[in-house]
């Protein structure tokens, strides 16, 4: 394996009723607490007002700061910004899915830094000196792992630029995870969750060190487990055990276990992002659409990883093929299963509505150096060109 460091600080609880048993205790050291959520799904569905519920017990004062959409802005950091600091705002709570946690991650930095984030640390990586406001967040939508990493992917909608960075300094100090959160997650946003955490480990998989170690053999078992549970939680979005077995597959995926000694390839990251900049589509399901064919151009360069993917999560025998054969019969499986859940096929069906807007997108991709076949922004756009119906 190479050479790594690791760290998480976060302090998980995980399992039903673990929000009414800790929350309290956690947030104890803490006088005024913003309450961060969404679009109001939580409202709906009672999350709410069982959270402020017992922030109002506790006796603190709480600063709501709502209406964090998916895919981020940098407007909307700010505007938390302005507000922990008006309000003297001691912790953040993040109430909800990766969106709302990215957000209030950026914004834990915003409150303390006088400069411009965007710039200092965004555009460019940073090194953060300052002390973030502490921030603890409660998971209500299963699939980008934020819940134990220090990263946050936010938009700029001005520049329309889409970039995420991870520094453990933005590490939540505690995440409570309460699988029937999840259960009011419509079907299609968790299937979409879901992909997105199968394509964090696929994503670091498919990449160098391609001999034997530790990290490759524990990515197989969760994307089996993700495979398997996803099957599972759709026939019944109730079902405890798939549904548990999802969150802590999600966290897993980001809490930098997996990635240590991996190089990792986030091409596919790079070009959804783009997408998400100028289109706003959902993410997993951007993803769903280019993996395939990106692991179509690059395949042959990771022969043998394509090969032990199809035998070893898939579980396609080799029946007389050649291994480029077998490499390809994993790939099709995996667009066979996408096509199973309900993911979209076409960049169409997420929202990009002209083929002219594809050179733009490709051309402001990031170039990942972890590919087994390092792309050109003319082989991008063949690949967006490839995907858009």
């Amino acid at each position: 394996m190479n050479n790594f460091i690791f760290q998480n600080s976060t302090k998980v609880f995980f399992g039903q009723g673990c929000v009414k048993e800790y929350l309290a205790c956690m947030v104890k050291p803490f006088a005024t607490v913003m309450l961060a959520y969404g679009g109001g799904s939580v409202k709906k569905n009672g999350i709410y007002r069982e959270v402020r519920g017992i922030l109002e017990e506790a006796g603190k004062n709480i600063v709501e700061f709502s209406g964090i959409l998916p895919n981020p802005t940098y407007a909307k950091v700010q505007e938390g910004a302005s507000l922990a600091r008006e309000r003297q705002v001691d912790m953040i709570l993040a109430v909800g899915g990766g969106s709302v946690m990215d957000c209030c991650k950026a914004v834990s930095l915003a409150a303390v830094y006088r400069g411009d984030i965007w710039e200092d640390f965004w555009a460019h990586p940073g090194v953060i000196e300052n002390t973030p406001l502490p921030l603890g967040v409660i998971v209500t939508a299963a699939g980008t792992g934020s819940e134990c990493n220090g990263g946050a992917v936010i938009t700029n909608e001005e520049k329309k630029i889409k970039t995420g960075r991870d520094y453990p300094k933005l590490n939540p100090q505690f995440a409570l995870m309460d699988p029937t959160y999840t259960y009011s997650v419509p079907v299609r946003q968790m299937v979409s969750g879901s992909y997105d955490t199968l394509s964090h480990i696929m994503e670091t998989y498919f990449s160098a060190p391609n001999e034997d170690n530790v990290s490759d053999d524990i990515m197989e078992a969760l994307m089996k487990n993700v495979i398997r549970n996803l099957r599972a939680a759709i026939r019944n979005p109730e079902d405890y055990t798939a549904r548990s077995n999802l969150m802590w597959d999600a966290a897993m995926a980001e809490n930098r276990v997996i990635k240590m000694g991996k190089l990792c390839d986030f091409e596919c990251h790079n070009m959804e992002h783009q997408l998400g900049a100028y289109t706003n589509c959902s993410h997993g399901s951007g993803l769903a659409v280019i993996q395939p064919a990106y692991y179509r151009h690059i395949y042959k360069y990771g022969l043998p990883k394509f090969v032990r993917f199809a035998e070893n999560v898939w579980g396609i025998s080799r029946r007389g093929r050649t291994d480029e054969e077998l490499a390809l019969a994993g790939v099709e499986a995996l667009e066979e299963f996408v096509q199973e859940i309900g993911l979209p096929a076409t960049l169409r069906e997420v929202g990009v509505s002209e083929r002219s807007q594809l050179k733009e997108i490709a051309d402001s991709c990031g170039i990942s150096a972890g590919s087994y076949k390092k792309m050109t922004h003319e082989e991008i756009l063949e690949i967006l060109n490839e995907c858009y119906e």
